[in-house]
């Protein structure tokens, strides 16, 4: 019997349809076995696009998947339908207000972020790198759906499975830069091996996600890394010397 698909979910977000999903329960075979969501993860098409629909089915079934192509921005994009793969807009962020489609983040490492004003009916999702983190994504996606009629002091947010602090080592030079933006941010290094720190890019997302105004911010505290049967990760493929790795995805939508 196949694997079920693994759908992990926030307590924050109860009632509304969403999802973190690992690599359990999909049909890739070798480096990226499982639920292989990435189109730019070597995979066959037909195994990426039969683990999307599996994708779909646990957390909306009948929905109306929309993606991006995710370039580590701070770009956010309204979605009224979804548009064909190869059409895909460049950005990092999802929103819409409309039933029956469900917004996908596909990460590896980086933080999924899930967001929903029940009483407006407006849901959204981010990509949430180091870089998009920084440049604001969270905040960006919080004002698009004030635009659909959201209010931040309602919205609800979960902080998916992403690489922790434990397992995010960085260099001074990293540091720095976070350091520089604004002093608080030394909050969230901790110190490493001589020259290096160790980075809490998911609290630094929460704590956004927090200053932006959310009424309420849940991180999962599921660390991609140290997981291989669970969760796909960049960092840890690039550490085994893999010449590729998978990618699972985060999804959200209204019934």
């Amino acid at each position: 019997m196949a694997e079920p698909v693994e759908v992990n979910r926030a307590a924050v977000l109860a009632g509304v349809p969403h999802g973190f999903l690992g690599r359990r329960g999909g049909v890739s075979t070798g480096l990226v076995a499982g639920l292989n969501v990435g189109l730019g993860a070597g995979d066959a098409d037909a195994a990426v696009q039969r683990n999307r629909a599996l994708a779909v089915a646990a957390v909306l079934p009948g929905a109306r998947l929309a993606t991006v192509y995710q370039v580590h921005s701070a770009d956010c994009a309204a979605v009224t339908e979804p548009w064909p793969d190869a059409e895909r807009p460049h950005a990092d962020a999802l929103v819409t207000d409309r039933p029956g489609v469900l917004l996908g983040i596909v990460t590896a490492d980086c933080v999924p972020v899930l967001l929903a004003d029940r009483v407006a009916g407006v849901v959204g999702a981010a990509h949430a790198g180091w870089k998009g983190a920084v440049g604001g994504v969270t905040d960006a996606t919080i004002a698009a759906m004030e635009a659909l009629g959201a209010q931040r002091d309602r919205i609800v947010a979960a902080v998916g499975p992403c690489i922790a602090q434990a397992s995010y080592e960085v260099d001074d030079a990293f540091y720095a830069r976070f350091a520089g933006e604004a002093a608080q941010n030394v909050r969230f290094f901790a110190p490493g091996a001589p020259g290096h720190w160790q980075f809490d890019l998911a609290g630094y997302v929460a704590a956004r996600l927090e200053s932006g105004g959310c009424a309420q911010v849940e991180p999962l505290g599921l660390d991609t890394y140290p997981d291989a049967q669970r969760f796909y990760s960049f960092r840890r493929a690039t550490h085994r010397a893999e010449p590729n790795y998978g990618r699972q995805i985060s999804l959200i939508g209204l019934a």
